[in-house]
């Protein structure tokens, strides 16, 4: 559905292209993924198959990109309308008119169609997206979800093949960013539209997508996979992902319910790891519990060797010393002095009354 054969795209005023030498196919009816840290290209390569790159933001393309055999260097965006739909970000950008039905017509009366077929379209649209108890509304009363899905349904009236999106969720709470993932699940496997998508919120819908395009680098050649494959190397990856290369698991997982399913291990690992901790502490601390006499000369435990360090000492080896029978004081009580070294002495050397 769409080929990229070694294209280039270097825009003016810049020392090295931004995309270089892109091989690439994307097939038709799959929802595939394109990711990569900022100023990659990303952007770059959706306008290369909206055909907005080099129309509208100038520079240079070269090479060839084909979308349904049409050549986007040869056919401006307006000869690609009925093939490729395009959605940014900010759906408001995209509005022109001020209620919903009147948004969802206004694309096909542009390109001229029959009064009967816009009918017939709108209503097919409303109840696809579901947006049939909102045709009357004003778009600026909508909340986001509601107005991304009206840009969507904007484009979807002309029958495209592709729809591109750029990061249209990013703006949006994860109920709206939801209900606009749904809608394009639907568009994918009920009506066969191949989707192309920037989404920096990975965590989101990185386990719907069939496939993902990932560039590393600006210029550098992209890799594709299943999403699986691509996470493994990714340097943006959600944090799911990121807790399954820290605990070895393969497949990685890509949403938190993969997660579940594979931490049974993990969790037993960790609570062998907590058993091994808490023996070496009671082993530290029975230890700690008959500390060896001090050689002569040298600084009983618990003396102070530095500034505000004593004290502490002092009251961390008496709590260590403390039998399991003696309870520890109580709030506020005070802290028995300890017996003079020389009274200490003298209580040895003198005979037990029995």
């Amino acid at each position: 559905m769409i080929r990229f054969e070694q294209v280039s795209v270097r825009y003016e005023g810049t020392d090295r292209p931004t995309l270089s030498g892109i091989d690439l196919t994307i097939p038709e009816g799959e929802l595939v993924l394109l990711v990569g840290p900022s100023g990659v290209g990303k952007s770059t390569l959706l306008g290369a198959v909206s055909g907005l790159v080099p129309h509208f933001t100038g520079g240079t393309l070269s090479g060839r990109v084909t979308v349904g055999g049409r050549d986007t260097r040869t056919h401006k965006p307006r000869e690609l309308a009925d093939l490729v739909g395009t959605v940014g970000q900010d759906p408001l950008a995209h509005f022109v008119t001020d209620t919903v039905e009147d948004e969802l017509a206004y694309g096909m009366e542009s390109l001229g169609l029959a009064p009967d077929v816009m009918r017939r379209r709108v209503e097919e649209t409303l109840d696809l997206l579901g947006l049939a108890e909102l045709r009357d509304r004003p778009i600026a009363t909508l909340s986001g979800g509601q107005q991304q899905r009206v840009a969507i349904g904007s484009v979807l009236t002309s029958h495209p093949k592709v729809l591109v999106l750029d990061e249209p969720t990013s703006a949006l709470d994860p109920a709206a960013a939801e209900e606009v993932l749904a809608v394009l699940q639907r568009l994918v496997h009920d009506l066969g539209t191949t989707v192309l998508m920037a989404e920096h919120r990975l965590e989101r819908v990185v386990q719907y997508a069939d496939q993902v395009v990932l560039l590393p680098s600006p210029g550098a050649a992209p890799v594709t996979g299943t999403p699986q494959e691509v996470m493994a190397l990714s340097p943006v990856h959600p944090p799911v992902v990121a807790l399954g290369r820290l605990a070895g698991w393969s497949p990685l997982p890509l949403s938190v319910r993969d997660a579940r399913r594979g931490a049974g291990g993990l969790r037993a690992r960790l609570a062998d790891a907590a058993a091994t901790l808490d023996g070496a502490f009671a082993l530290s601390r029975t230890r700690a519990a008959v500390p060896a006499p001090p050689a002569s000369g040298e600084r009983a435990p618990g003396r102070s060797t530095g500034r505000g360090k004593g004290r502490a000492g002092e009251q961390f080896i008496r709590l260590l010393r403390r039998r399991p029978s003696t309870p520890p004081p109580g709030p506020g009580a005070p802290t028995p002095p300890e017996p003079p070294a020389s009274a200490s002495a003298a209580a040895a050397r003198t005979p037990s009354a029995a």
